[in-house]
C-alpha cells in the first residue's frame, strides 16, 4: 500500500485552508478552524515555509501565507516536502537498495517507469483543484472527515 504520512496528509488540509485566505494566516488560526493541533500546524508551517511554499512573517499581525497561487502549486510539492521525494521502492531513489539483488534485477527499470507516472499524476493535482470549499464554504474539519468512508476522508 502506498501512503502519505499523517504530516504530509494534515499539510495538504493546511494549504487547502490557507489557499481561502487573501493574506496571512496564523498557526492558532488554522489549528481553530482545521482541528490539528497547534503544535502539529506550526511544525508543519514551519517545513513548508523552509520548503519554499510558504512565507513566514513576525510579528503582531505575523503568519504564514502562500508564496504562489494554489493553482501553481502541486500536491507532488506538498507531499516531498513533508516525507521526502517520491518514491514507491528503494530502487527507484537512485540508491542501492540493499535487497541484495542490485546486479541482476530486472525490474528496479521498470520501477522507475511506474514511480515517474506516480509521480506525474501528482504533479498535474494542483491545490487549488484540492481546495474546493466543502462542508458550508470551508475546508473538510478533522473531525467531520473521521466520520467519512476511507476513500473520501483522504486530502
Amino acid at each position: 500500500m502506498i501512503k502519505l504520512t499523517k504530516l504530509a496528509d494534515y499539510a495538504v488540509i493546511l494549504m487547502c485552508q490557507m489557499s481561502h485566505s487573501d493574506g496571512r494566516v496564523s498557526a492558532q488560526d488554522l489549528a481553530t478552524s482545521t482541528g490539528i493541533p497547534v503544535p502539529t500546524v506550526s511544525k508543519i508551517l514551519n517545513m513548508l515555509s523552509r520548503g519554499g511554499l510558504l512565507q513566514s512573517h513576525r510579528g503582531l499581525k505575523g503568519g504564514f501565507a502562500l508564496v504562489r497561487t494554489a493553482e501553481e502549486i502541486a500536491v507532488s510539492e506538498i507531499i516531498e516536502i513533508m516525507d521526502g521525494p517520491i518514491a514507491l521502492t528503494l530502487c527507484t531513489e537512485g540508491t542501492s537498495c540493499d535487497c541484495g539483488f542490485d546486479d541482476v534485477c530486472s525490474l528496479r527499470p521498470r520501477w522507475q517507469i511506474i514511480n515517474n507516472a506516480v509521480k506525474a499524476a501528482l504533479d498535474d493535482v494542483k491545490l487549488s483543484v484540492l481546495a474546493v470549499p466543502t462542508l458550508g464554504g470551508r475546508v473538510m474539519q478533522l473531525e467531520k472527515r473521521q466520520d467519512l468512508p476511507k476513500q473520501e476522508a483522504r486530502s
